[in-house]
């Protein structure tokens, strides 16, 4: 998997494009990507799904995760475009419901 950080013009928000397998093996660089913008006052965060074509437990659980610090931050962390795979785990699992989707 494939994660880049990108700038937005808000100073709280960053952008983390995902790209590929979000699966286990690839949770731990999820989080520390997604840790250190927290670290760096960033709480308002956009997880851009669209090139992304798989997702297991360990991923949904690390995206929940970075949800609840999100928001006891006083933030949000918003799925964009999950592709048609994401999407349908989602709903299945319900998730859909618990995040801001764009």
């Amino acid at each position: 998997m494939d994660i880049s950080v990108t700038e937005t013009p808000a100073p709280t928000t960053r952008s983390l494009t995902l790209r590929g397998r979000f699966d286990a093996h690839e949770a731990p660089a999820f989080r520390d990507a997604l840790d250190a913008a927290m670290d760096n006052g960033h709480h308002d965060l956009a997880v851009v799904l669209t090139d992304v074509e798989f997702v297991d437990s360990t991923a949904l659980a690390e995206l929940v995760r970075g949800m609840k610090r999100c928001r006891e931050a006083g933030g949000d962390l918003a799925l964009v475009s999950p592709s048609d795979p994401v999407r349908v785990i989602l709903e299945l699992t319900k998730l859909d419901a618990a995040f801001t989707i764009r």
